[in-house]
């Protein structure tokens, strides 16, 4: 569960990018629309794809690309596909959501898994963990969303229950992880907070772990803190683009405001100075105030 300190910090930039949003949806729009190739590229990084940046890039601007598994080409476009439709919006999370997300996620690379939740005699593993019996998916995924919406916990609490309780679930029979992380961003975006993305980067540390201890142990805090920070940085970023007169490295900040360079980038990691990473490059409005100096 999340500290006061933290969801006081979440609620106030909310509150903050509340206006900018309904006064601009148009731009709050293209600025989730720049980031679709860069979140595609890390949900499928997490899954192990081969696939870089650029490679995602190129295949999204319709440029063809030799060198890769087919399989990987249409993980790229679909997902991409996917979070547009999240962008022009989808409503209300329920089970026919999932699963036509799901079916748009593995069309043309498993057409005969695609959009239908696992059938009686159709298991799954991942590593140590066995998905949940076949015959109860259904059910299982019911009652999670129902739970989801009667919880009144923390938003961000929530969201990370019902992701580790998705993920535990394991629905499908392939592309749990990737349509979890599309939930997870229909989840914020339904209550009017913008998408995120979870980083590829710190995957062993920050992410699979609790998938490894929540079965067990049902304690999903370390994913609620990981959703936390990726919602406060894009927080950031909507509100530095919407309000800034010009954006500079953070590094170039920092030698500007006397900071050490390893300093500030640890308090925009923390989310303590208002700074947002940009294709793996921390940024920072320019004329972010001197005295942000020994704060954080």
């Amino acid at each position: 569960m999340l500290n006061a300190r933290t969801t006081s910090k979440i609620d106030a930039l909310l509150q903050q990018y509340a206006e900018l949003r309904d006064e601009n949806p148009e731009v709050i729009a293209e600025i989730a629309r720049a980031e679709v190739a860069e979140s595609v590229y890390n949900s499928n990084a997490i899954e192990n794809s081969t696939l870089t940046l650029e490679d995602t890039e190129d295949i999204l601007a319709g440029f063809t690309h030799k060198g890769h598994e087919l399989r990987e080409i249409y993980e790229a476009k679909n997902l991409a596909e996917v979070t547009e439709e999240l962008i022009r919006g989808v409503g209300k999370l329920d089970a026919d959501l999932i699963v036509r997300l799901h079916g748009m996620l593995l069309r043309g690379i498993n057409d005969d898994w695609a959009g239908r939740f696992r059938r009686r005699g159709e298991w799954v593993r991942v590593g140590a963990h066995m998905g949940a019996n076949p015959e109860y998916v259904d059910r299982l995924v019911g009652t999670a969303i129902a739970e989801y919406y009667e919880d009144t916990s923390f938003f961000v609490d929530r969201i990370a229950r019902f992701h580790a309780e998705f993920e535990t679930i394991h629905p499908f029979s392939d592309g749990n992880g990737r349509i979890g992380r599309v939930i997870i961003n229909q989840q914020l975006m339904e209550l009017g907070a913008p998408p995120i993305i979870i980083p590829n980067k710190g995957k062993e540390r920050h992410y699979y772990p609790v998938f490894r201890g929540y079965p067990v142990s049902g304690d999903f805090s370390a994913l609620s803190t990981l959703i936390a920070r990726q919602l406060i940085e894009s927080l950031h970023k909507r509100m530095t683009l919407m309000t800034a007169h010009t954006v500079i490295r953070l590094s170039e900040w920092a030698k500007a405001n006397g900071v050490s360079g390893s300093a500030a980038a640890n308090k925009a990691a923390r989310g303590t100075i208002p700074a947002f990473r940009q294709r793996g490059t921390w940024m920072i409005d320019a004329h972010y105030g001197s005295d942000t100096r020994g704060r954080g």
